[in-house]
């Protein structure tokens, strides 16, 4: 899965309607050739439109589109040959059992019987699904399913690999054998493309990072350079008993050289360029009859200038996920 130097994904002025809707808006960015690159926003941001758009299976309105060097533009197939697809929801057959669902695979790319057969039985075992390789696709748990449909995306070999929302829905266990995965084929060579609304994902699996807001990218930068505007803040999360609203309404007018959010009903996020003490806090709400329950001191993250550059709540992306059921 090696590649070369130079630019794997070149996008320029993408745009794509469905009727009355502008899923994608004059789009642009770079993919270098070996670098995993995350797009990052809510459901409904363009995600999904956009990795469509890359791998053929939908035509852009307007832009251009170049991948692995090849003009996609007007012929969205031209590249087909040099990547692998790992969409959202499986695309494998529950009839066929996950040896024949990979070799039924291999042979749509044109691999020989005993190349296919041979790739099929190293990927089972280095996906951990050796056990369950003759059983039923339809029988599989969706962690299973999941590191299969990726398996089946790579079984050619490809250069370059499109994964869109890899690990949602699936237990904690997959999601993290599914990320080690990612990173031992980016330490391999190949270039990938991700798409995720789970930022903790993007954070620990990409270099360079999209975000990506009602269709348009509001900021692409690499990881180091994205934090860089919080390094060396010091933030705190203090849960009440009572209302955060009047919390930080009585923190704000008490206590100078901090500044003041409601995370939720009954939380408070603190920040501050120095080292944050808790006595001088508790103290100005045990006066307006507020007790703090428990105060903890958080780490910068991604999510932090996810939510500066994009005025997104990130408590919002989580409970869309808890509602579908979905695992961080």
């Amino acid at each position: 899965m090696r590649s070369g130097n130079g630019a794997a994904i070149e996008v320029t002025g993408l745009a794509k309607r469905f009727g009355d809707v502008q899923a994608v808006a004059d789009i642009s960015f770079t993919v270098a050739r070996g670098e995993v690159f995350g797009l990052l926003g809510p459901n409904g941001a363009g995600k999904t439109t956009t990795i469509n758009v890359l791998t053929g299976l939908a035509r852009p309105d307007a832009g251009e589109v170049r991948v692995g060097g090849i003009d996609c533009t007007r012929n969205p197939k031209a590249a087909q040959h040099l990547i692998g697809v790992v969409p959202d929801e499986s695309n494998l057959y529950p009839e066929l059992t996950g040896h024949e669902n990979l070799c039924f695979c291999g042979a749509l790319y044109g691999l020989r019987r005993r190349d296919r057969e041979a790739r099929s039985r190293d990927l089972v075992e280095r996906f951990g699904l050796g056990e369950a390789a003759n059983r039923g696709f339809g029988g599989y748990s969706r962690g299973m399913k999941r590191k299969l449909t990726i398996a089946a995306g790579i079984i050619h070999g490809p250069p370059l690999l499109f994964l869109d929302e890899p690990t949602t829905g699936i237990d904690v266990e997959s999601a993290r054998q599914i990320r080690t995965m990612i990173a031992g084929l980016s330490a391999e060579g190949a270039t990938i493309f991700l798409t995720t609304h789970y930022i903790e994902e993007a954070e620990r699996l990409c270099r360079r990072i999209a975000f990506v807001v009602a269709g348009r990218i509001v900021q692409v930068d690499t990881l180091d350079h994205l934090m860089e505007p919080i390094q060396g803040k010091h933030a705190m999360l203090l849960s009440i008993e009572g209302s955060a609203t009047a919390a930080r309404e009585l923190l704000s007018s008490r206590v100078q050289g901090l500044e003041f959010a409601t995370e939720s009903p009954d939380t408070v996020r603190v920040e501050s360029r120095m080292p944050i003490r808790v006595g001088p806090l508790a103290r100005a709400l045990e006066d307006g009859g507020i007790e703090i329950v428990e105060a903890r001191r958080l780490r910068p993250s991604l999510e932090d200038v996810f939510v500066r550059v994009t005025g997104i709540e990130t408590n919002a992306m989580r409970r869309e996920r808890e509602g579908r059921g979905q695992t961080p």
